[in-house]
């Protein structure tokens, strides 16, 4: 077993618990005055191929899968093409990271012939990062499998291949140390930019999904402080502040609160059991 994967395993607590590697994850907390939800994030990861060797992925992926928790949903994955996934991937693509995708992953996702997807374990938020690293790792290895075009459907976000792999590569490099390998503040930003969809415009606000898939709440920005590059750039600012700060800690110095107000339903893969800040005007 390699050393990423054993001790992305550690830090979910599903091999036998290293305190080195346990301790270092980032100090992720609970707002002030928050109630705690028993709702647990989930990864669905959405792959496409080229034919339905896909729905088998090859024993050493599969393993991985395994190993992490993670499960391959047979119920809806198909050896056909799904009419609606050029759609889906349009809406998806992230459209912050400069040529984050292709007209090869385009053409890719409108000649898919089969679709497969992978369930992670509800999550706790102090193993979400943990978790999501695990599933960056699935990613790359169905990816180099033969995996076509991938999405997370948790918060609706798609990258390229090419942009995958660099998210994966950032993920493993940030994960070394000079004491070894951990969760870090690093790990948990690639994860972020990885599954985490930003800005997506509301009535009032420029908002996030995604951010409870690495232990965060959302944050919310009021259009009235700027345009959307503004808004991204606050989001990530509070963001890296609260993975190696801690929630509590970047509430009290911004003066900023949660709320449990948003408009997904506890059932839904989007909801956020973290609650949302609001960044006002």
């Amino acid at each position: 077993m390699d050393h990423i994967r054993r001790n992305l395993l550690k830090a979910a607590g599903l091999f036998a618990t290293s305190r080195a590697w346990a301790n270092d994850q980032p100090s992720i907390q609970r707002g002030a005055g928050m109630q705690p939800s028993s709702v647990k994030p989930r990864h669905v990861l959405c792959f496409l191929g080229k034919d339905e060797s896909l729905l088998h992925p090859p024993e050493a992926v599969a393993r991985t899968i395994a190993d992490f928790g993670f499960e391959i949903d047979r119920t809806y994955s198909q050896a056909r093409p799904d009419p609606q996934m050029e759609r889906s991937f349009g809406v998806c693509w992230d459209r912050v990271f400069p040529k984050a995708w292709s007209a090869t992953d385009e053409a890719a996702v409108a000649n898919h012939k089969s679709v497969l997807y992978v369930l992670s374990p509800p999550m706790e938020q102090q193993k979400a990062v943990a978790y999501s690293a695990a599933a960056l790792r699935i990613v790359e290895e169905m990816i180099e499998a033969g995996a076509t075009a991938v999405k997370g459907e948790s918060a609706g976000v798609a990258h390229g291949l090419d942009r995958w792999r660099q998210l994966a590569g950032q993920a493993r490099k940030g994960a070394s140390t000079g004491q070894g390998l951990a969760v870090t503040v690093a790990v948990a930003k690639a994860c972020r930019l990885a599954f985490a969809k930003r800005p997506l415009g509301g009535d009032r606000y420029n908002e996030t999904v995604g951010y409870h898939l690495v232990g965060l709440p959302e944050i919310y920005v009021a259009k009235s402080r700027g345009n959307e590059w503004a808004a991204v750039m606050l989001m990530e600012e509070l963001a890296n502040a609260m993975a190696e700060r801690g929630i509590e800690a970047t509430l009290r110095d911004r003066k900023l609160t949660l709320t449990r107000e948003q408009d997904y339903a506890e059932d839904d893969f989007k909801f956020n059991p973290y609650g949302i800040i609001r960044v006002e005007a």
